[in-house]
């Protein structure tokens, strides 16, 4: 009898356990919560960044959550392919969609923060596509061009002309290989040097500086 009495107990304690079990992990799947990644600047330049990849973060693991309380469906690895589990299964793809896109900008951040960069240098990086450097010689070399084209001409170059306008066009030419001196002064060198510049970019040769003679000059 004391056998059956133990024997009966030890039946309700593993059905009250199995009971607890069940509602546990009807509340509790498996590895429910994505972790937020270690790899990611908590003092990017846009804090609403960081905001709101926390909060996608939240959102993913209550939709986790509740999608397995309330209709026993792990979206991660679906046991079913009815319209019900295809619904949720694509909602959590695109949350999680949304927490991967957040976390590529600041995993990409702190990268370049381990490399050197500053907060401005990754926001002109993520912007312009250059380093802050390649960015700060992309503006020096716009305003260089806009100064030259202010100071084009009005009229044809006379020769013997001497001003800082053809010394810089001089300097342009030698980056291209012309072997002319750099001087300052038109003379018939430099009216060459021109003209085969201009016949060779298929320009209209003149021997005299004009805009698009200007501007080819200045490519690279």
């Amino acid at each position: 009898m004391k056998k059956l009495l133990i024997a009966i107990i030890v039946i309700i304690i593993a059905i009250f356990a199995y009971n607890q079990y069940q509602t546990y992990q009807r509340f509790n799947p498996k590895n429910t919560d994505y972790k937020v990644s270690q790899n990611i600047d908590l003092n990017y330049h846009n804090p609403e960044v960081v905001f709101n990849y926390n909060t996608a973060i939240q959102d993913l693991n209550s939709y986790i959550t509740m999608q397995w309380s309330a209709n026993r469906i792990d979206v991660r690895n679906p046991e079913d392919d009815d319209a019900q589990t295809v619904l949720v299964v694509k909602a959590y793809a695109e949350k999680l969609a949304k927490v991967k896109f957040y976390e590529t900008i600041l995993e990409q951040s702190k990268q370049l923060k381990d490399k050197g960069y500053s907060n401005q240098g990754i926001k002109t990086f993520e912007d312009t596509g250059l380093t802050e450097a390649a960015y700060t010689k992309q503006l020096e070399s716009e305003a260089f061009k806009n100064r030259l084209l202010s100071q084009l001409p009005k009229g044809n170059l006379r020769s013997g002309e001497k001003s800082a306008f053809i010394f810089e066009i001089q300097k342009l030419l030698v980056k291209k290989g012309y072997d002319i001196p750099m001087d300052g002064v038109y003379k018939s060198i430099t009216q060459n040097a021109i003209l085969d510049f201009e016949t060779k970019a298929n320009l209209f040769a003149d021997g005299n500086i004009d805009q698009l003679t200007l501007e080819a000059l200045l490519k690279q």
